[in-house]
């Protein structure tokens, strides 16, 4: 065990390879709307009289109209959400033990759900039950399959704003969703109405003061804060776009449910006058650009069914019926405007807009039913894409069975997709690494697998260090005098806490040189990149690391989410897992806690990075305790547990085995090490190791920890 503790210490050589730093450092398979020259193709769902989908209608049922011209239908499709659930896991020992998330590969994404909530608009009050939303969507709505991020719009790209089916990560996420008291959100769904300094005046005598002077001043502040609101709505619109832009990177049909107290998509100036289109067109890009990626906006109003009457906190400096007559218009005319926008959004881009609806969770499940859709395509003519004669192709889909509702997207720039201009200029080496470590999502043209293990020692303290396994024959390799390769890459890895802001940061220009030798064995087996990172505070952090190839241009990323725990709570812990896998010969020959030099050795640093292992070998596991309770000798009391499962389906149940504490004496941080046979039921697939602990000498509240590891067997 303390050889596997003492690798993960030392810097990854071999000895025919070397690493140079340079001086100066740096910083589903098919798309479901195409719109091309040849083929328009678009996604529609049909429901019945009471909002369930229809999904039993073929290609005769349905008409589509461009520019009212009727289309001939040369593709058709349906698209079913409906999928098997998986019973969850009893809890163990009549301890509730939490199942561990399963990181999902793209081929296993059914669903991907970005939960936008624009808390530039929030009132108190929204973020609250936005907030309570949220958590009964990731406890009782999520499935398995769901690609998921919660992401805020007043936010950075921090830790917490990444695409994961790592349940723990969106409830982080979730416990950040607050009022933004800097945004136009009041506490309630509307400012309380307050008199002006002319009505003020007047009241208090001064005639001078007419009714005009009044209006205008009206006029003038409505026009302000409709200025205001609307660079917050830009703001929010800015966001959405970003989103909308990663989120065209996946394959298939993708949905944003945006959380808002409205956006007015015509604010008025200080005349009164609504003749500022700034937010309406940043409106119909962000359609175009969702309707070419693919992605479908759900909104719902997070105010919920309001009442637009008086209410105690209004100052009226006149009680006149005219008066509050007028006051409840206004806020009518203001509910009606800030929802005109979601319900726009919603119609343009085929989904639907909840509102007046106390109940923001049925809405989203209301939402998430609604995943099933049809696929219908045509061959466009010439006069598609003809810029002289039309801007806008608008679209129309009837359906022939009566009683049915149709949403689809209203249509599109005319456009086609191979046509959409590309930047001028290309990316600068530092852009482009800075591109691949912000994007949501990995970038693959060079392979990475990231492990990230909290640990903790007296002299460095907390601490989570990185191992990332890099694929070589991705990297471009050139040739020296005397038979060396050699590779030139870039790193750039950065810490970012739950505020969007970087922590720490590594970036540095790395040679690597090796002889015939070692080239043959990196190209075979790659290597391993290892930083370490102290954490100065416990918390959330997103781990995002990323690398180009400065010989070939090529970049790869790969990030990872881990919670580090506060360890001056004294609360029972496990560190990161550490991963060694043995052929069955190997781990037979095992004298002394070592095997047979002769069969070969392993490099934990390698498995522990790539955590993939072949069938019918001994995977070994070894990890670190922090505070367990000590009895009157000085000495603990602790029982170990693991629980393997594929699919979130329990595959192992071990039994609970008391610790072995033999050989140790550094108790405030016990080791436990123990080994599985990846033989027998153990097939090729996706697996997730789970280690428990008890402490038999804690009370109950406090007497359990969990951590776990993902790996996979090949045959």
């Amino acid at each position: 065990m303390m050889r596997i503790l003492v690798s993960l210490l030392l810097l990854f050589l071999w000895c025919s390879i070397s690493f140079s730093q340079d001086p100066s450092p740096t910083p589903p398979s098919d798309d479901v709307v195409k719109i091309t020259t040849t083929l328009v193709q678009i996604d529609v769902t049909v429901t019945d009289s009471k909002g369930k989908i229809v999904s039993d209608l073929k290609a005769e049922d349905f008409e589509i109209f461009e520019n009212g011209q009727k289309q001939e239908i040369s593709n058709f499709s349906f698209f079913s959400s409906v999928r098997e659930t998986v019973e969850p896991v009893k809890s163990i020992d009549k301890i509730a033990v939490p199942v561990p998330p399963v990181e999902i590969r793209s081929d296993q994404i059914r669903r991907t759900i970005a939960l936008v909530v624009d808390d530039l608009s929030l009132s108190f009050e929204s973020a609250y039950y936005v907030r309570r939303s949220l958590k009964k969507y990731v406890d009782e709505q999520m499935r398995d399959g769901d690609l998921v991020a919660i992401i805020r719009t007043s936010a950075g790209i921090g830790a917490l704003q990444q695409f994961t089916s790592n349940k723990a990560q969106l409830y982080a996420a979730i416990d950040k969703v607050k009022w933004y008291p800097l945004g136009r959100g009041n506490i309630g769904a509307f400012a309380p109405i307050e008199p002006t300094t002319n009505e003020t005046l007047r009241a208090a005598g001064d005639d001078t003061i007419s009714d005009e002077d009044i209006e205008n001043e009206k006029k003038f502040l409505t026009g302000f804060d409709d200025f205001r609101n609307a660079s917050f709505a830009v703001g929010t619109l800015g966001a959405l776009r970003f989103v909308v832009s990663a989120m065209g990177e996946l394959p298939g049909r993708k949905s944003v449910i945006l959380f808002s107290d409205g956006i007015r998509l015509f604010p008025r100036d200080t005349q009164g006058t609504t003749d500022n289109y700034q937010v309406f067109d940043f409106m119909r890009q962000l359609v175009d650009l969702a309707n070419r990626a693919s992605v479908v906006f759900y909104t719902v109003d997070a105010r919920g069914l309001q009442t637009t009457g008086i209410n105690a906190q209004d100052q009226i400096v006149s009680p006149s019926a005219d008066s509050i007559r007028n006051a409840i218009s206004s806020r009518s005319r203001e509910l009606f405007d800030t929802q005109e926008g979601l319900v726009f959004l919603a119609r343009e881009t085929g989904g639907m807009a909840v509102v007046n609806n106390n109940d923001l969770s049925e809405g989203v499940k209301r939402v998430l039913d609604d995943q099933s859709y049809y696929l219908i395509g045509y061959q466009p003519d010439d006069d598609t894409f003809d810029k002289q004669k039309r801007k806008f192709n608008k679209l129309d889909v009837r359906v022939k069975r009566p009683g049915v509702k149709v949403r689809y997207r209203s249509g599109f720039i005319n456009v086609a997709s191979e046509e959409t201009p590309k930047a001028t200029t290309a990316e600068t080496p530092v852009q482009a690494i800075q591109k691949a470590l912000v994007s949501p999502f990995a970038v693959n043209d060079i392979s990475l697998r990231l492990n990230t293990l909290f640990g903790f020692d007296e002299k460095q303290g907390t601490y989570v260090r990185s191992l990332l396994h890099v694929k070589a024959d991705d990297l471009k390799f050139t040739d020296e005098p005397n038979g060396v390769k050699k590779a030139v890459f870039d790193v750039l890895a950065v810490s970012f806490g739950d505020n969007g802001q970087p922590v720490d940061q590594i970036s540095k220009t790395y040679t690597l040189r090796t002889n015939a030798l070692g080239y043959e064995k990196i190209q075979r087996d790659g290597f391993v990149y290892h930083f370490t990172f102290p954490v100065k505070k416990p918390g959330a952090y997103q781990f995002r690391i990323a690398i180009r190839d400065s010989q070939a241009n090529k970049v790869g990323s790969a990030s990872q989410f881990i919670e580090v725990p506060n360890l001056k709570k004294n609360r029972l812990t496990i560190s990161g897992i550490v991963l060694e896998n043995f052929t069955v010969e190997q781990w037979k020959s095992f004298v002394n806690g070592q095997p047979d030099a002769k069969l070969g050795t392993t490099d934990p640093m390698d498995d522990t990075s790539t955590r993939r292992f072949k069938r019918g070998s001994v995977l070994r596991y070894g990890f670190e305790i922090y505070n367990a309770r000590l009895d009157g000798a000085k000495r603990p009391n602790l029982t170990t547990q693991i629980r393997v499962f594929r699919d979130r389906k329990l595959v192992l149940d071990g039994k609970q085995i008391p610790l072995d504490l033999g050989g140790q004496s550094d108790f405030a941080r016990a080791k436990s090490v123990g080994a599985i046979s990846l033989a027998g039921k153990i097939e090729a697939g996706d697996y997730v190791l789970q280690i428990i602990v008890f402490d038999n000498l804690a009370t109950e509240k406090v007497k359990i920890a969990t951590q776990f590891v993902q790996f996979e067997v090949t045959e």
